[in-house]
């Protein structure tokens, strides 16, 4: 099932969201313009390599000149393909605007910042000796979703089914398509315990754990920062 848009108007200019969909794009357009080793180099460096965030953790220097904590910041403007990309910014900018509408401009751009930390960790919790680097905006997203399905629970999502030539649409609430998918990512992280797993990148797995833990701390993180009030006019960034 895959998103098309949802009937769920804003109130403000969701300037956070459309600067986040610009900052990954542009980074995008740079990964394209490196020569394949230019960019293994430049993914290693600025991506989530479990294995040396563990050492750094330990206090072991990897000689790295990002330090592996700020890779937890700079991993989520990365993305493995053109298909990662637009359907990890299809979703944004879908759930993005409202959850930024209702918690304001600032808090928002902390929110999904401190959900892409936290999903990234939860798949380094599951995947601690692992050298394949991860990256994504995956887990970030999946905390904008867990706070959507908190404050729009009946909002309706129009999405589309491909079937080979047929592409049926549907309208369904969004606790049932988010719901759903949470299910998913819940289902799979835990048949994937045995498997190597990585953010996004087209070339491995996927991170279903960080799916399910950045849905989880959005669900936690979103209402501590008022979710449920109305001053997302108080702030700007």
């Amino acid at each position: 099932m895959v998103p098309i848009r949802d009937n769920n108007p804003t109130e403000t200019t969701p300037y956070v969201t459309l600067g986040l969909i610009a900052a990954n794009v542009l980074v995008f357009l740079y990964e394209a313009s490196l020569p394949p080793q230019a960019l293994n180099g430049f993914l290693h460096l600025a991506a989530v390599v479990p294995r040396e965030l563990t050492l750094s953790f330990a206090g072991i220097s990897v000689n790295q000149p990002v330090p592996e904590w700020a890779t937890l910041i700079t991993s989520q403007f990365l993305h493995g393909g053109l298909l990662h990309l637009g359907g990890n910014m299809l979703f944004l900018w879908i759930f993005g605007n409202n959850v930024e509408d209702k918690l304001g401009h600032f808090k928002y751009l902390l929110f999904y910042l401190s959900c892409g930390v936290l999903a990234s960790l939860t798949q380094w919790y599951f995947a601690q000796g692992s050298n394949i680097p991860s990256l994504g905006a995956s887990g970030a997203i999946a905390g904008v979703m867990g706070a959507y399905i908190l404050r729009f629970p009946q909002a309706e999502v129009l999405g589309v089914v491909p079937l080979g030539i047929f592409f049926p649409t549907f309208v369904v609430p969004a606790y049932f398509f988010i719901g759903l998918w949470f299910v998913q990512q819940a289902f799979y992280g835990v048949a994937s315990l045995e498997t190597r797993t990585n953010i996004g990148m087209e070339s491995g797995g996927i991170a279903y754990w960080a799916h399910a833990g950045g849905f989880i701390f959005g669900a936690i993180l979103a209402p501590l920062l008022g979710l449920f009030s109305d001053k997302s006019q108080e702030e700007s960034l």
